[in-house]
């Protein structure tokens, strides 16, 4: 088994957080039917999927477009990725995976918040979108690029999973149950994030 697919999934699936994204999904339908509910959720991973594969397949070329060098890239990804592992250790909302009070609002007056908030940032969100490019730019055989395509595919399908059963998982677990789940995934995504930031720096240094 491909090192990279395990690390891809590993990283992909504490940055996307299934179990915290039902929990913000639960509280974004209240008052919807069951049906609403399957369906955008539905509608959202699929958006969320198209996001994440269209970053992974064209993100580095346009980081390159841009003058953008892959170690930059992961350097600030690191440090992002870093800060949303703090939000999460912290149990609080984030502008780079979670939605502001502001962007709550909008989305609470929206008739379906399939591809705003859901799609994008809750699932596919900045991290997430950064990492894919990482990721892939980490690629170096067909083997591993299909490992991270895997894990993406992976990784919403578990996603999927959790925002059809939010409602269950969200009286289950609780917001104490939710929060300490994040926190955890947020120490592993901590040392990811600082991985990011120490490949970055190596791959940087020989050019100096």
């Amino acid at each position: 088994m491909s090192m990279l697919l395990i690390y891809s999934f590993v990283t992909l699936l504490v940055i996307v957080d299934p179990i915290g994204t039902a929990a913000l999904f639960t509280g974004l339908t209240q008052g919807w039917t069951e049906s609403e509910r399957r369906g955008s959720a539905k509608l959202g991973v699929a958006v969320a999927a198209i996001l994440l594969l269209a970053f992974a397949f064209g993100g580095e070329a346009l980081m390159r477009a841009l003058g953008i060098s892959l170690s930059a890239l992961r350097i600030a990804g690191g440090i992002l990725l870093f800060l949303l592992a703090t939000d999460m250790v912290l149990a609080r909302p984030s502008g780079v995976r979670g939605i502001t009070l502001g962007e709550r609002a909008e989305a609470a007056q929206r008739e379906d918040v399939a591809v705003f908030p859901l799609a994008f940032p809750l699932i596919s969100g900045p991290g997430a979108l950064t990492s894919v490019v990482l990721l892939m730019g980490a690629a170096h055989s067909w083997t591993d690029i299909a490992g991270v395509v895997v894990s993406i595919i992976v990784v919403l399908g578990l996603t999927l999973i959790a925002l059809l059963w939010a409602t269950r998982i969200g009286k289950l677990l609780g917001v104490t149950g939710t929060n300490v789940i994040g926190r955890v995934l947020g120490v592993v995504l901590a040392a990811l994030a600082a991985q990011f930031v120490l490949d970055g720096i190596a791959a940087w240094l020989p050019r100096k």
